[in-house]
Parts: structure tokens; sequence; C-alpha cells
């Protein structure tokens, strides 16, 4: 077995660059997020604060010495970045266009410029999903373009997607020469929830960013209803879509070697599976859209493993696995093998976000999350070091 089997790599991991960052801090004074704001710390030192859902700060990185260091503390040996929401979604199609293909060089020079894993491979230690501007109003040629260069980056072995799509979700018919460039180009498919769910769900006791963050953002990966202004309030007048609809639309059927890495390990998209294929059976208008059982096509899917807990990836590896069973009627056995399911799965951090309370803390979204893979009942050794990383090697084609 090559050394390069044993590395650990995290795929959902994010950085904001510092193109990205002028525009934020550009906004400073604006009345609505995304912005960031430059506070003087007790010790006069200057601090950026990124404020991208109301009221909740995060830190901002800029630089890969920054996320190195992260990197090193905590054992992972590759990161495959990304720009982090609300990516560009705020801006203007003409101004979204220059600045995604800007931004898109930009990460290509952030990974090329960082070191190799070691003196004896090619593997970098950095790698980026590019961006896509996905706004209102911009054209194909305009989206086509930015494919094309993507794919003509090196470093660059993807894009992230948000769920908004050009205004009217990923399912959106206009989306289709989209998804078969980026199909043709074998480039993956970071599908990242946006802003979460609207915060009246929540109530009105203080419980802090606790809800929006554990069940908004999983809940946006696996369907969301309405269309958010840039207040990240909601008016409900359009339904924005994520992988659900992406089902529903017969995305895989047209596109069958499009590659899908769904956050959140897919949301709840797992748990509700067999409802979901059961009320298709149910309703006319879907019932004779789709070639297979709904169930089949999340075996289509790579998800992460950022679940921080076994019994969730287990249970996650489990209906991934059984996905074959559903390609027709006379399908073989359902039965689930977590092992097979374990090849759809790779680990992530979601870093920089959830820093713990103390600088001298490791963060937990890697320790716990690198203990739920090791403590998954019906995982070999080597299905554990395969979501710890080979799988990512593979997915991305990361060789030494």
């Amino acid at each position: 077995m090559s050394p390069a089997s044993k590395l650990l790599v995290d795929i959902h991991t994010h950085v904001y660059l510092p193109r990205y960052a002028a525009l934020l801090r550009s906004r400073a004074g604006a009345a609505a997020v995304p912005f960031i704001r430059t506070n003087t710390t007790p010790e006069g030192l200057a601090e950026d604060r990124l404020l991208i859902l109301d009221h909740e700060p995060s830190e901002s990185l800029t630089s890969w010495s920054e996320k190195l260091k992260f990197m090193d503390k905590h054992g992972i040996d590759v990161s495959v970045v990304s720009t982090a929401n609300p990516w560009l979604d705020f801006l203007p199609a003409s101004q979204a266009h220059t600045l995604a293909a800007e931004l898109n060089d930009d990460l290509e020079q952030y990974c090329s410029t960082g070191p190799s894993v070691s003196s004896s491979t090619q593997i970098k230690r950095l790698y980026g999903f590019g961006l896509l501007p996905l706004v209102p109003e911009i054209t194909t040629s305009a989206l086509l373009e930015i494919v094309n260069q993507i794919s003509t980056l090196p470093h660059l072995r993807g894009l992230i997607m948000g769920t908004r799509g050009i205004g009217n979700g990923l399912d959106d018919e206009a989306l289709e020469p989209v998804w078969a460039a980026i199909e043709k180009a074998g480039l993956v498919v970071f599908l990242h929830p946006h802003y979460g769910v609207d915060g009246s769900a929540w109530g009105d006791k203080d419980n802090g960013h606790v809800l929006p963050l554990a069940l908004g953002f999983p809940f946006e990966t696996t369907t969301v209803s309405s269309k958010y202004h840039f207040s990240f309030r909601i008016r409900p007048q359009r339904e924005m879509k994520a992988a659900t609809r992406l089902i529903l639309s017969g995305v895989f059927d047209k596109f069958p070697n499009l590659r899908l890495l769904l956050a959140h390990s897919g949301g709840a998209l797992p748990a509700l599976s067999s409802r979901l294929a059961s009320c298709i059976d149910h309703d006319p208008a879907v019932a004779s859209r789709l070639k297979h059982d709904a169930r089949y096509y999340l075996g289509k899917l790579y998800l992460d493993a950022v679940t921080y807990g076994p019994e969730e990836l287990g249970f996650v590896s489990d209906v991934i696995s059984r996905s074959a069973g559903y390609a027709s009627v006379a399908s073989v056995s359902k039965v689930a093998n977590r092992s097979t399911g374990s090849k759809r799965m790779l680990f992530g951090t979601d870093h920089p976000f959830f820093p713990p309370l103390s600088a001298t803390e490791k963060w937990k979204s890697v320790t716990e999350n690198l203990e739920a893979i090791a403590s998954v009942q019906g995982w070999s050794k080597g299905d554990k070091d395969g979501v710890r990383g080979r799988n990512a090697l593979a997915l991305f084609n990361l060789q030494g």
C-alpha cells in the first residue's frame, strides 16, 4: 500500500481570499450582511470579523499559511478548499462574472504556491473548488466560460455551488448546458447550503445560532422552500432547490456521470429517502418521470463525513450501499453493506467555522469527526482509511 493511501484529506474546508475579503471590507457600512468589520482587540491589534448571517461573526482566513497552521496542528495532509457562502450572490451579473474569473485565478495561485505533501510525491497540500457566478441574469455563455476556465486550472478539481442556482434553483432547465459541461470536464460539484432556514422558524427564545447551524443548514442541503434576499430573511416567492429537487428533475438520468458531493452528509435526505420514493410512486406528476426508484440516486452521490457521530455515519453508509438494489424492480438484494457505502464518504472539517473557545484546544470538528470514523461498526480498517483520505484521492484524481 502506497504512503498516499494513508493521507488525511479534508474536503470541506473554506477560505476567504484577499480579493474577496477586500470586497467584503468595502461593504462594512452596508445595511445588510455580508461584510467584514475590522475591530481593535484589547491588545490594540486589528482583527477582522466576517458576518455572513445576521449577528454571527466568524474569523476570516486569507493566507495559505493560516490554513496550513490549522492543518499541521491536526495532522491534515491535504485540503480541498472552497470559498464559503455567500459566494457572489449579492453582486450584479457582470461584476459576479468578472470576480469569479479573478477569484478562480487567485485560488489556483493560492493552491499552487503551497507546499507538496512530501519530497517523494507530487501531491500538493492544497487544492480547490472554483466559483461559478450563479446569479440572476447571468448568461449561459458566461457560466460555460467559467466552467472551462476551472477545467484548465490544474489545482482546481471541482466547483462549489449553493442551492439558489441562477435564481430559480439547481433544477432550472437553463442549467442543463452547465451540467453537461461540468460532466464532460470531469469536475466535482460541491453542493453547499447558503443561509439555512428563516429565523422565524426557530421561535422567540434565544438559543444563539444552535438551531440554524445544527438544523437549518443541513435541511437546506436536502431541500429548501422560498427565496432569500440579501438581508438573509425569506420572502415566500420562489422555491430554492437542492439535492432532492435535482433528483426529481432527472438531472442524474440526463447526466449519469455527474459527480455531486453533498455537505453535511446529505442533510436529511438519507433519513427521508424511502419516504421520498413512496411519495413519488403515488404522485402522478412525477411517478413516470425518473428511470429509477429515487433511492437509487443516492448511490450516485458523494457525501462528506461531517456528522460528529459513528451511528450517523453508519446509517448514511447503509442508505448509500443499498442504492444499487433500486436500479429496477427486478434488482438484486437491497440489504445494506456498510463497507460499500463507505466508498462514497469523505472526511471534512468545515474549517474555519466552529472554532474552539480556547486557542490551545484542538478543533472538535476534526477530533470528533475522526473519532466517529474510527468507531463505525461494520467498517473495516480499509474502509476507514478510505473515508479519511483514499476516497478523496480517487475522486479528485490526486496521484503521487
